[in-house]
């Protein structure tokens, strides 16, 4: 337009604009409403810069006379777009953090935060329908993984909002028969390589490796949740890793405290969950939060007792397996018996027990475990999560001090590796198409009201875990009363 102007200066004076019908559908065209054109005080009440009239559809803008070039080009926008010739000026890097209001909690990390605004994380999967390439295999920008701490916004949660489920309604009663049932059903249909990746799936999304969107990196300040964890304002985060650890840990405990069927049955379901423990190890899956999940049902008071008194270098030449197991569970006090049936049906599985996931979880809550990238997708945060929420570390003073040392050495190797960690976990997952009903089967939300019903799912967390142990007591001395 602005060339047909310049071209033709004379061309609007000499021919007159045509009435033009205003569209009243804009709400800015409210206060004009049946002035004229051609009305001159209309005109004046409504002097502003051509450009800032209000358009509808394609209609050309009219211009009574020709303007300035320099008028012209102070009011031309682009598209309506609101260019500027100054840049906004951007927010000070000095990050300001300021003590809590009021708290009544003992001092731990957490007490300097910066006074942000609550935010609910929505992954890609949650917010629109998954493009042709899953989210978690959107390739990560360089400028992205490059970035430089920035001052956060907001503290930040992965977890999905709640929305319908297909597997419970909209009101539930706590470990509904039909649903464990279903359950049930669902994990037999998948071998434990399978339920491994879709528990690294729902892993990655909870921590923050996968599927995080540039809204979520503004606002936290970093590009990845395992750095989130390691700063004060990532508090939110830590509790509810710590939340999801436990839930899972109580609902593998009741796979097998929940099978009030024959003894096999409850061998089974160990043999389950030890397989899947297997296929989440370094090297497999590498997730080792479910990992540490799965070892934790398996060694429950309720579900094991005693943790066993050989270490980790026993050797069984010259015996037979079962022979070489009975040894390892002379100390097991809880479900003796399925137990011993898990060793006679399923002896691979039980070796594979003692002598690599108990030795090799024993070195992960130490420290000491396997964690680099490329046959670890997801570290073990449980540690560095309970540490910096202030639970003391336990055993002797010279041996607690050296695994505080390593796992706070951990804690920075992790959140300086976190790239390579998301680079890994995608390429275990490219390719993956995960069952829907299995994934939120495996999702905290879901695993919540499952065990406590839709109203005990807002009760506080230590009371519910507490209730849920004891119910977890009484099912174990149900299945094998103390003699």
């Amino acid at each position: 337009m602005e060339k047909t102007l310049l071209a033709n200066p004379g061309t609007t004076a000499s021919c007159p604009a045509r009435a033009r019908k205003w569209s009243n559908s804009q709400p800015a065209d409210l206060a004009h409403m049946g002035q004229s054109r051609d009305d001159p005080t209309g005109i004046e009440a409504f002097a502003m810069p051509v450009s800032a009239l209000p358009r509808t559809g394609s209609d050309p803008v009219l211009l009574k006379a020709p303007a300035p070039l320099g008028t012209v080009a102070n009011s031309l926008r682009a598209s309506d777009g609101q260019l500027q010739a100054k840049a906004p000026a951007k927010p000070p890097r000095t990050p300001s953090f300021e003590l809590p209001d009021a708290s009544e909690r003992p001092p731990m990390y957490c007490e300097l935060v910066p006074r942000v605004s609550c935010v609910q994380g929505t992954s890609l999967s949650q917010s629109c329908p998954e493009p042709e390439a899953p989210w978690w295999e959107a390739e990560e920008d360089e400028e992205e993984e490059n970035r430089c701490f920035t001052r956060p916004q907001a503290e930040i949660s992965f977890c999905p909002p709640d929305t319908p489920s297909c597997l419970l309604g909209p009101q539930n009663r706590p470990l509904e028969p039909q649903v464990l049932h279903t359950l049930r059903g669902l994990f037999l249909e998948h071998h434990p390589g399978s339920t491994a990746l879709h528990l690294l799936l729902v892993d990655c999304q909870a921590t923050g490796l996968l599927g995080v969107t540039r809204d979520q990196r503004d606002n936290m300040g970093v590009s990845s949740g395992l750095e989130l964890l390691t700063l004060p304002h990532g508090c939110r985060l830590r509790l509810e890793l710590l939340e999801r650890h436990e839930t899972l840990a109580l609902a593998g405990a009741l796979a097998v405290l929940g099978c009030s069927g024959p003894l096999e049955e409850r061998a089974a379901a160990l043999r389950g969950l030890v397989e899947l423990a297997l296929a989440l190890r370094p090297g497999a899956a590498g997730d080792l939060p479910g990992l540490a999940a799965v070892m934790g049902a398996l060694l429950m008071p309720q579900v094991r007792g005693e943790q066993g008194v050989e270490e980790a270098g026993v050797r069984v030449t010259g015996k037979t397996g079962e022979e070489a197991c009975a040894g390892l569970f002379s100390q097991v006090s809880r479900l003796e018996h399925t137990w011993r049936q898990l060793r006679r049906s399923h002896t691979e599985a039980a070796l594979a027990f003692e002598q690599e996931l108990k030795p090799l979880m024993r070195a992960l809550d130490e420290g000491a475990g396997p964690c680099d990238p490329g046959e670890v997708a997801l570290p073990h945060v449980a540690p560095m999560v309970r540490l910096l929420e202030g639970e003391e570390v336990a055993g002797p003073l010279d041996e607690s001090c050296e695994r505080l040392l390593r796992t706070l050495h951990g804690a920075r190797h992790m959140a300086r590796d976190a790239p390579k960690f998301r680079k890994v976990a995608a390429q275990r997952l490219r390719g993956f198409r995960p069952n829907p009903e299995l994934r939120e089967a495996l999702t905290t939300g879901f695993l919540r009201r499952l065990l406590w019903g839709s109203r005990g799912a807002g009760a506080p967390r230590a009371e519910r875990f507490e209730k849920f142990q004891r119910v977890l007591g009484v099912l174990s001395q149900r299945l094998e009363p103390d003699s």
